[in-house]
């Protein structure tokens, strides 16, 4: 292991948005007044209705709860999206880099961000889905999985993000787990020369689910795959029917915004 120090340089230094001294003195007042500190920075964020309680916290054993800006509420899509489109609609949001060569990177505007996360958000209003419900994402490394993430954000629905290249097993323990009513996947998934069957498998997937889930399908490769009537919805043709704005939904500060299961290697997948 080596103890060589590498600064950076002084212009990287000058341009940075905080050094140690400002972390210091940041992480200082944190600890000295936890109420007055985050009641300054929880205002750093766009509220529907703000918030005027900062935390309410219980370490009683047992009794344990923890709660932040509990009777604020707001939109997690809006704070990403919606509030640079006056200022910056037109800059740069996502770089998105394809893992081929043959493919070019695209980069995505707010605006654009704003206008398919909407589509997205419609789409899957269109299979039902509102506040509360739960949707499974299983998809390779393409805009349309911040897009999903930001669509259920923006209707109140609660995402849980399935790695790509888990078996049909793990993730028909994650579908049931969060009861979730649609898994958004795509044919396939270019990597390293190999096309993985995320198609495919989130079909082996279902059939091991106890209850009625829809599939909302990206057209990634153009592969050949089947497609189930009445189940199976590909996201470019409900998005052909919908319009490109829906309004964000106002929510609670307390409210879920996603499941993160655990790995499943020591027993079932804790959610």
């Amino acid at each position: 292991m080596s103890d060589t120090i590498h600064p950076p340089s002084a212009e990287f230094a000058e341009n940075a948005h905080i050094d140690a001294a400002k972390y210091r003195a940041l992480y200082d007042a944190s600890l000295r007044d936890p109420e007055a500190f985050w009641q300054e920075h929880g205002q750093r964020i766009d509220w529907i209705k703000p918030f005027t309680k900062v935390k309410d916290v219980n370490f009683d054993l047992g009794n344990v709860s923890i709660k932040w800006f509990e009777d604020g509420t707001l939109n997690v899509a809006a704070n990403c999206i919606d509030r640079h489109l006056a200022s910056r609609g037109d800059q740069t949001a996502i770089i998105w880099e394809p893992d081929s060569p043959d493919e070019e990177a695209l980069h995505i505007s707010y605006r654009e961000l704003h206008a398919r996360t909407c589509k997205m958000a419609n789409a899957l209003k269109e299979l039902g889905v509102t506040r509360g419900d739960r949707v499974v994402l299983y998809m390779p490394m393409i805009p349309e999985a911040a897009y999903a993430m930001l669509a259920c954000a923006r209707i109140g629905a609660i995402h849980s993000v399935v790695f790509g290249g888990f078996s049909s097993d793990a993730l028909a323990a994650r579908v049931n787990g969060s009861e979730a009513k649609v898994v958004v996947t795509a044919d396939e998934a270019p990597r390293g020369g190999r096309n993985t069957p995320l198609k495919t498998n989130a079909d082996k997937a279902l059939d091991g689910v106890s209850h009625d889930c829809k599939l909302l399908v990206v057209q990634r490769t153009g592969g050949d795959i089947p497609m189930q009537e009445g189940r199976d919805h590909w996201l470019h043709d409900l998005e052909a029917k919908v319009a490109d704005d829906c309004p964000p939904e106002e929510m609670n500060a307390e409210d879920p915004l996603f499941i993160l299961y655990t790995s499943g290697s020591t027993g079932a997948p804790k959610g």
